[in-house]
């Protein structure tokens, strides 16, 4: 395994103690080592997601621009490359939905108002539900068209979301929140734009700051998060390897376009502390063929991989330690149903 040395320095210190370079033998010893690591304490956890971060990321290759920190811990897991302006893509969409709860909390919208869905409108590019429905002029209620935006990263629900919120405004209320570099780029319709850009650093302290408390309202923070941990959210990458009841203590939002693979997220231990938060973009080349790695967006690429094995890792090493936290969302509970 071998580790771009701009990269391994990008850790910080206490990530880059746990990088390792060299041989295949080092790789293996490293994977070793982590596995003795058990997170008893915001240190341990650290130097335990540090050394995954590091093992994977190297294993995946492509250019990493990351930052995860631990609740209660005195510096990052991973700091690389944090205030890199990255291309955000569908990982905006949180921010998408900040401005558009914060309209909702100042009184100018509501979740139950209606959006008009007209076919000109729809964006048939195979993510989503909107293009699938095959009938047009229809409408949704606002809260509808969130869901989908959140959960199965619907293009179409950006759109929507635009009616009620324009690029123009959308970026002003991100600025005004502290957030100069997570804008979305407008295009000559005022309704429309492009998803954008945004750094690690700002995404995490976006991610922060709702569960802190100060982002948003509490009704439209528990919203926000029940639907980023929802089942039907995205599961191929931080949350592939988890169990349902894991799964529902993950608050997590995937982006994906050309070479890019991104995903942000925030995880919760059992009583609904959030204790680990992580921000992870990544562009190719990675590792393999690049013809094919940059058409599939799937769970086998090497990025979400990479991201698989650090989820694993993030999970584990919440609940092991008490973690300061102001306040708690504990999620629901699963409750499968068979109809009727």
């Amino acid at each position: 395994m071998t580790v771009n040395r701009r990269h391994a320095l990008g850790l910080g210190g206490v990530a880059a103690a746990g990088v390792v370079l060299g041989s295949a033998a080092t790789a293996t010893a490293a994977a070793s080592d982590e596995e003795e690591i058990v997170a008893v304490d915001a240190a341990s956890a650290n130097r335990k997601i540090a050394r995954t971060y590091g093992r994977e990321t190297a294993r995946a290759r492509g250019t990493w621009s990351s930052y995860i920190a631990v609740a209660g811990a005195q510096a990052a897991a991973v700091e690389d490359r944090a205030d890199e302006v990255v291309e955000a893509y569908s990982v905006n969409k949180i921010a998408v939905a900040t401005a558009v709860l914060d309209k909702v909390d100042r009184g100018l919208l509501a979740l139950d108002q209606r959006v008009d869905v007209t076919a000109d409108i729809v964006i048939k590019d195979t993510d989503g539900i909107f293009g699938l429905d095959g009938a047009y002029p229809s409408s949704v209620t606002l809260g509808h068209a969130m869901a989908a935006l959140l959960t199965l990263s619907d293009n179409t629900a950006v759109r929507l979301c635009g009616l009620v919120c324009p690029a123009a405004e959308l970026n002003e209320i991100l600025r005004a929140k502290g957030f100069t570099h997570t804008q979305v780029v407008p295009v000559a319709n005022p309704n429309r734009f492009f998803l954008g850009k945004t750094t690690p650093r700002e995404t995490y302290t976006l991610l922060q700051k709702l569960v802190g408390g100060t982002l948003l309202s509490k009704a439209s923070t528990e919203y926000l998060l029940n639907v980023l941990r929802s089942l039907s959210s995205f599961t191929d990458g931080i949350r592939l390897n988890l169990s349902s009841e894991e799964r529902l203590r993950v608050a997590t939002k995937a982006g994906w376009f050309n070479d890019g693979r991104n995903e942000a997220g925030v995880v919760f231990d059992a009583e609904g502390r959030p204790v680990v938060t992580y921000s992870l973009f990544a562009s190719g080349p990675f590792a393999g063929d690049a013809a094919a790695n940059d058409v599939n967006f799937g769970a086998t690429h090497p990025a979400l991989r990479a991201r698989q094995a650090i989820g694993r890792t993030l999970v584990d090493s919440v609940g092991r330690f008490s973690t300061p936290a102001a306040l708690t969302f504990k999620a629901r509970a699963y409750q499968p149903s068979n109809g009727g």
